[in-house]
């Protein structure tokens, strides 16, 4: 009578020789068991089928995604591009404040933007009003209240804002990013962008006023 094999030292012996099977081909297509979704008799090939065909179906998400991320990205990198090469092109500080104003409302789908300028004691008697430091290199972002919003945009509409502080000629600049939605600007918003696009507008400010 032949010695019943004990299930684990079969497991066992299979996980030490995972070839097992390489050059047993026939028999790995007449395996059968429980399939806990269809309830019913499944091959371990049809397992493996299904398994290849949802790695497969996540391996297309996943590009997919990739490549509306790089779209995205690309579309981003172009009209930063342009806003940037525009601002280069300035010739004064009225002509700087229509074009950054009109690109981040147009391309960038700000709610408002406003690019302002204030001298000491304007920014001083702004800072008393608002209770924020509006000093050199300065960033505030955040859902403020109504009161506040209305010392800095015009739109009343304006929920949460992004505020970009820099200095040039003897004034205060001030790039606001306004938004209707009073969670968009968070206190841990990324302000990389508004930061760079500051700092391009005072360069060129200062350029412009030495060849004044």
């Amino acid at each position: 009578m032949a010695k019943k094999l004990n299930p684990k030292d079969v497991e066992i012996f299979l996980l030490e020789n995972l070839d097992f099977f390489k050059e047993r081909e026939a028999l790995v297509t007449e395996l059968k068991f429980s399939h806990p979704e269809t309830q019913g008799a499944s091959s371990l090939l049809e397992r493996q089928i299904h398994k290849l065909r949802d790695e497969q179906k996540e391996l297309m998400e996943l590009l997919t995604n990739f490549m509306e991320t790089a779209t995205l990205n690309e579309d981003l990198f172009n009209k930063s591009k342009d806003l940037t090469l525009n601002i280069l092109g300035t010739s004064s500080k009225e002509e700087m404040i229509a074009i950054v104003e009109n690109a981040f409302h147009k391309d960038f789908n700000v709610d408002s933007c406003q690019l302002s300028f204030y001298n000491n004691k304007d920014i001083e008697n702004l800072e008393n009003k608002i209770g924020l430091s509006l000093h050199k290199g300065a960033v505030h972002c955040g859902p403020y209240s109504k009161e506040k919003i209305s010392m800095l945009f015009e739109n009343e509409s304006v929920e949460s804002i992004v505020l970009a502080i820099f200095a040039v000629n003897g004034e205060m600049g001030v790039l606001g990013l306004g938004s209707f939605d009073r969670s968009k600007y968070l206190g841990d918003e990324d302000t990389t962008f508004i930061q760079y696009i500051r700092d391009v507008i005072e360069k060129r400010l200062v350029t412009i006023k030495s060849n004044a």
